[in-house]
Formats: C-alpha cells, structure tokens, sequence
C-alpha cells in the first residue's frame, strides 16, 4: 500500500466521509444514490474491487422478474406466505424505483413479459402451476394493481416454435434489460451527484477508532463515519460470521439472431 499521497489527496480523497459503501453494485450504487437525494450535504464514497463491478450486477442475463409460479410454489415449500409477499414486494417495488430513478431507455427496458416453459414430460408441474394460478394473482394483486398476472399462453408456443413445450405460463409485467447500460446509467448519476467512486480498491479490514472507522484496502487508507457493506455474495470474506455461499450460474450470449421469432424472458 502506497503511502504517497499529498495533504489535498487525503483530505478530499481518503478522508471525512459520512458514508462508505463497500461494492459499487447495483445494490451499492441505488443506496448511494438514494442516500445522497435524501441528505445532498453528505460526503458518500465507494470502495469496488473489481475493474468494473465484479459481481453479479453486470454478469446475468438482464432479467426483470419478480417470481415465476414454479419459484413461487417452490418458496412457499421454506417460507411462509407473508415473507414471500414481503420479498415479492421489494423485487417490484425495486424494478419500479429503478424504471423511475433511470428511466427505460437509459437501460433499454422493455415490458416483454416472463414466459415459463413445461416440456411434456414436465406435465404435473405444469399442471400444479396452472391450478395456483388464480391463487397467486389474487395473492400479488395488492402489490402489482393488477388481476391478470399470470394467465396460459398455449397459443403461442407455435409462434415461438417451441415443439418440446407443452404448456406456457406467461407473467405480463415482467421485462428484460441491458444490465450494462442500467449500470452505465447508475455510475453517471452517482459521480454527477459528488459521490466518489473508487475502482481497483478492495477493503481488506475494518477497524474501530474513537472518531469513527478506518478502512485498510489495497490502495489506501479510508476514514469514515459510517460503512454499508454491499457486497452480497462476497460479503464472508469480509464478515466470515455470515454464512453467505455463492451462486453460481451461467449465461451464454450470441450474436444477434436474425428473424428470432421468441420475445420476452423465459
């Protein structure tokens, strides 16, 4: 760790912070934000380890979903129905706040809908699904303000040519987005708000000190009053006392396909 730094870099730079975020994720980035709309005289920092957000904030499939009626149905099995209300809530209360803060052609929104696939040999899933389904939308439609979430779309299983899907359950009011843009958007809006955003700088210990705490990473030392730790699935590297384990998926991405007949999230 360098500690060549003039007496201008560590008063603006490295010191006086009301708020440290560790991850400039999208969970990070929304909380600066909205943290600096709410109290603008504060000074708000963010500490990011990767190049670019490292997480999974820019590394899925731009998904802008709430819950299909087979996660719905496999929640409830763990969780009772006021959680998963509480949870369905957030996700859209989320995506709303985000359309709103961003607007949709800065993340290139689009409300395609959220399409479940069953494959024949899927078919009492299916059918437990089709049977639930009056049962969630009357469940979410205080949430959403709408009765008609869920519905069958065998019809356009042909028009998608899906020859292996035997039954189709679409969520109207899901989407799809450019997870790179969303961010892209969210960094802009930060640093036009004052908030500094460090890259390349990974927090490696938290230490208490009289007037707050001061933060070691591999490029300086912070000082701040305040540290919101958002880093989610690297969050035990920091506090190994939570059991936190990541998830591990895989997108894959093609060139664009010409005359691509399926639209929406599947």
């Amino acid at each position: 760790m360098s500690n060549n730094f003039s007496y201008w870099e560590k008063i603006s730079f490295l010191s006086g912070y009301d708020i440290l975020i560790a991850g400039a994720g999208l969970v990070g980035l929304s909380a600066a934000i909205h943290l600096k709309k709410v109290k603008p005289q504060l000074k708000i920092g963010m500490l990011e380890a990767g190049f670019l957000p490292s997480g999974s904030s820019t590394k899925n499939a731009g998904f802008a979903c709430f819950g299909s009626i087979s996660e719905l149905l496999d929640e409830l099995k763990t969780t009772p129905e006021s959680e998963l209300l509480e949870v369905v809530e957030l996700r859209w209360k989320g995506l709303q706040k985000l359309r709103q803060n961003l607007g949709d052609s800065a993340m290139d929104f689009i409300p395609s809908g959220g399409f479940e696939l069953f494959r024949k040999e899927e078919n009492h899933v299916a059918e437990q699904c089709k049977d639930q389904m009056e049962y969630f939308n009357n469940l979410l439609k205080p949430i959403i303000g709408k009765a008609d979430i869920y519905s069958v779309v065998n019809e356009k299983i042909a028009g998608f040519s899906f020859d292996k899907v035997s039954m189709l359950i679409q969520n109207k009011y899901e989407g799809q987005l450019d997870v790179g843009k969303m961010m892209s958007s969210l960094m802009n809006k930060a640093t036009a708000l004052g908030i500094h955003l460090f890259n390349q700088c990974k927090l490696l210990q938290i230490q208490e000190s009289g007037s707050g705490l001061n933060l070691q990473t591999n490029q300086a030392e912070f000082k701040t009053s305040k540290l919101i730790i958002t880093t989610n699935a690297f969050t035990k590297e920091l506090l190994p006392e939570f059991d936190i384990v990541p998830g591990r998926g895989q997108v894959l991405v093609t060139e664009p396909i010409p005359n691509l007949k399926i639209k929406g999230s599947f």
